[in-house]
């Protein structure tokens, strides 16, 4: 007679520690997306279902705005962080040495530097610029914001891109040079292919990061340049309302959109060059 076969008490304890972690994380967003589908005038008070809310912060010029700003100072973070952190990651990869110690030591602090200290630091930086050396276009809200927002991001993609090269054989790009191919159209031709696909990752998480932060614009954006975050936060000193909730709703499908998308670039990549692990090595830097 065969013997039923049971499952050990550790793993239906640790499934079911596991679920109350993701219940834990994930409700409250849930909540949120629940109430965005509210009738009501205020996000905690549920009338009816409907998509009202989504019309209505389509139709608001204010939420239409911020979120505006949000998306171009992304764009922007995406764009300078990629290129300063795919030339720092490829010369990390190739042409280590005494000096790469310290960069990444500099990259590492930028990564753990709590947010507040840089929005402090950035805040009197930006004026300084500004006002007392008459450079004008420190005053632009969407400079601030793309700087900003670029230094955390410079340091993830940089080591994404470190991690995929350093994967990599070099003996493409010196067959190339010893075929007498010069630098530029050995990096176009055969670096930049196979280093493509940490760069998307980079610039999308980049953009992703971006969308979300809060206290570096709060302290730097100005009048006219008032990101989401930024607007979210504030709107916390009144009631909130259900459009909030929306418009919340539709970020947070953006940006699921976008890690998926990295998710997929990623995992690509790692089949064409037979390393399974490289979507987790190339996240972690590693």
């Amino acid at each position: 007679m065969a013997r039923k076969h049971r499952t050990p008490l550790g793993d239906v304890v640790l499934g079911i520690w596991g679920v109350a972690g993701l219940l834990f994380l994930f409700f409250p967003v849930l909540v949120i997306v629940a109430y965005s589908f509210n009738t009501g005038r205020q996000l905690q008070s549920w009338d009816g279902f409907g998509l009202d809310s989504y019309a209505n912060a389509f139709n608001n010029p204010t939420i239409v705005a911020t979120i505006q700003v949000s998306l171009m100072a992304a764009a922007g973070s995406a764009v300078v962080s990629t290129i300063l952190g795919s030339f720092a990651g490829v010369a990390l990869a190739r042409r280590g040495g005494r000096w790469a110690v310290w960069l990444v030591a500099l990259l590492g602090l930028a990564m753990v530097t709590p947010e507040i200290v840089n929005a402090v630091s950035l805040l009197p930086w930006f004026v300084t610029l500004g006002a007392d050396w008459g450079l004008s276009i420190f005053n632009l809200g969407q400079v601030r914001l793309v700087i900003a927002h670029s230094l955390f991001a410079c340091a993830v993609v940089t080591f994404i891109v470190r991690a995929r090269m350093a994967g990599l054989n070099e003996s493409l790009e010196e067959a190339a040079a010893d075929l007498g191919a010069p630098p530029v159209q050995r990096f176009w031709t055969i670096t930049f292919p196979l280093m493509r696909p940490a760069v998307i990752s980079g610039a999308l998480l980049s953009f992703t990061l971006s969308l979300d932060n809060t206290v570096l614009s709060s302290f730097v954006s100005v009048a006219g340049s008032t990101p989401w975050p930024v607007y979210v936060f504030a709107s916390l000193r009144s009631t909130l309302r259900p459009e909030i909730a929306a418009m919340s709703t539709v970020m947070l499908l953006l940006t699921l959109a976008v890690l998926a998308l990295v998710a997929i670039v990623l995992s690509r990549a790692s089949r064409k060059t037979g390393d399974g692990s490289g979507l987790a090595q190339t996240l972690a830097g590693g």
